[in-house]
């Protein structure tokens, strides 16, 4: 049996051996027949073998350009979060405690880490920030406030209405002396019934809510401080803030005072976490140092430069934004000297002398005729400025200076172009046969003490601020006529006042623009002031950064700093599959 299967066996693999030697046969027969020997034919078709492998390399080609264009059509490159920002600012940092922010680095520092009630938008209006509403009642004389909910200190501690008073207390406190004093002077505040806080005032006020642009401080870390030495306390060099950033580190820079504030991202914003990573801010004691920092790369932006000191930023790592701000150049007559008493030597001057060549040594882009501006409010009827006529100007002077040699004295600050302004305006008068002398100062706190204060001058060439909502009443109102005023003309007009003060109390808009109108008819004639030129300022930054936008209007150059969360410095790929 063994022997049968073993037989068997061997048959079988015999017959599949002689079986595989005849399929391999046929197959080498095939291929020679088929391929080897059609081989000497490619030749004769060697261009359509061509065509179609061209063909299939460009389809595999395609396919592989269209899965990268696909992918990338769902990624986008732009700013990311991360990185740090550095901006060079003028003046020391005295105090963190935003209410005494003097200088403009305190005033920086007080925007990026506290927040405020009310704010300015980009729009340039006055908007709610960590109130919710704001609703006004009684003409405006009642103001009722709600703040937004889950408000958070950057310790983790809840915002609420006990911060609000306890800040408020401070600020009307005449023996903590705050720069806000002035913003809430006669206004009486309550919390009422329903959680509101409620602000009443002595008289309507239709831009009361400008008047709530006010940091708010923590009243758990104060409230045991004395208040005589508030400025001085811990809290001033290591402050609990609300704003996007936080304090982290202060390092000293050089020896002769610079220093760098180092700030991190608050995770607890009310806005959301800001992009950036930390925010620096780098003291200098002057624009010059400002200009060598910009042009060795050490800062990443500035706002403190005037466009004459721009010009000398030679790095082209930045670019320069122009912004207008609520803001303009004056030449402001001292109604009391003994010579500008005369409303006809005002008029005179205005008419002998070229406000468009003051316009120039001003380089400016923004005629302003009035101390209104028509983004705050327009007017249907404003007042003709008379046309200048030199010949009948100087036919005047030399008719009043028979009898006294004219001597005016004039005082300007040395700040961008209004020395040039001012030199341009000497010049001007001496041709129109006035004897002048000008006067160049320091913008310091003795410039403000003994020359504006003590209106020790016949004429100032000045920047003043106008704000979000028209409101020329601390200019040109006679109760504001003194050291601690700012009619730095002196000017007196009953008529005035009245126009002014009833503008100021009214909310009806077409009653406000009666009253304006009325204001301005009276600012030609009279001639307390000459408009020159709406300011503008002059953001330099860092080419790879990203800051505020082009279409953005700024009430004042702080305001650049209103969505600074989304400022930027680093770069990436965002994927945007939905």
């Amino acid at each position: 049996m063994k022997k049968t299967l073993k037989k068997r066996g061997q048959k079988l693999i015999k017959k599949f051996s002689r079986a595989s030697v005849k399929a391999s046969e046929e197959s080498r027969e095939r291929i020679e027949e088929n391929f080897i020997h059609r081989l000497s034919h490619i030749k004769n078709v060697r261009l359509l073998v061509l065509e179609w492998s061209l063909l299939v390399l460009a389809l595999i080609m395609l396919a592989i350009t269209q899965a990268f264009w696909f992918s990338a059509s769902y990624a986008e490159d732009t700013f990311v979060e991360g990185g740090s920002y550095t901006e060079a600012t003028l003046g020391r940092v005295n105090s963190m405690n935003p209410l005494f922010a003097t200088t403009n680095s305190e005033k920086v520092l007080s925007r990026l880490m506290f927040s405020t009630l009310v704010t300015m938008d980009y729009s340039g209006n006055p908007r709610v920030m960590l109130a919710k509403s704001l609703t006004p009642s009684e003409g405006g004389k009642v103001w009722t406030m709600k703040l937004k909910d889950g408000l958070m200190w950057s310790d983790g501690e809840p915002l609420t209405n006990e911060d609000v008073l306890f800040t408020i207390g401070l600020i009307k406190n005449p023996a903590v002396n705050t720069v806000y004093g002035s913003n809430l002077a006669g206004v009486e505040v309550k919390e009422g019934d329903n959680g509101e806080i409620v602000f009443t005032l002595k008289s309507a006020y239709a831009d009361f809510m400008s008047a709530l642009n006010i940091p708010i401080v923590p009243k758990h870390e104060l409230e045991d401080a004395n208040l005589k030495t508030l400025a001085e306390d811990d809290f001033s060099t290591a402050p609990v803030t609300s704003g996007a950033f936080t304090f982290n580190a202060l390092q000293s820079a050089t020896l002769d005072g610079e220093e760098v504030i180092y700030l991190s991202a608050n995770p607890y914003f009310y806005l959301g976490r800001p992009m950036l990573n930390t925010f620096a801010v780098h003291t200098f004691a002057t624009k010059d140092d400002i200009v060598t920092a910009l042009n060795t790369g050490t800062v990443t932006a500035t706002a403190e430069l005037s466009g004459l000191d721009a010009e000398r930023v030679t790095s082209g790592s930045y670019v320069r934004q122009e912004t207008p701000i609520n803001a303009g150049v004056f030449v402001f007559f001292n109604t009391t000297n003994n010579f500008l008493k005369s409303k006809e030597l005002r008029q005179t001057i205005r008419e002998g002398i070229s406000l468009e060549s003051l316009r120039q040594a001003g380089h400016s882009k923004n005629p302003l005729d009035f101390p209104l501006l028509k983004s705050q409010i327009e007017l249907s009827n404003y007042p003709e400025i008379p046309a200048e006529n030199f010949l009948e100007a100087t036919t005047k002077i030399e008719t009043m200076s028979e009898e006294e040699v004219i001597m005016l004295n004039i005082a300007t600050v040395d700040s961008g172009y209004l020395p040039a302004v001012a030199e341009e305006l000497k010049n001007e008068l001496v041709t129109l046969g006035i004897d002048a002398n000008l006067m160049v100062y320091d913008e310091t706190q003795d410039f403000i003490a003994n020359v504006l204060a003590k209106r020790n001058y016949d004429i100032l060439v000045y920047e003043i601020e106008l704000g979000a909502d028209p409101d020329p009443l601390p200019y040109f109102h006679s109760s504001q006529a003194s050291a601690a005023g700012l009619n730095l003309s002196n000017y007196s007009s009953t008529m005035v006042d009245d126009s002014l003060v009833a503008a100021r109390e009214t909310l009806d808009g077409a009653l406000r623009a009666k009253k304006y109108e009325s204001f301005l008819m009276h600012f030609v004639n009279d001639v307390p002031a000459i408009g020159l030129y709406q300011a503008n300022m002059y953001y330099i930054y860092n080419r790879n950064a990203r800051a505020y936008g082009n279409e953005t209007r700024l009430t004042t150059a702080l305001d650049r700093f209103t969505d600074v969360g989304n400022y930027a410095t680093t770069r990436g790929v965002r994927d945007l599959t939905p």
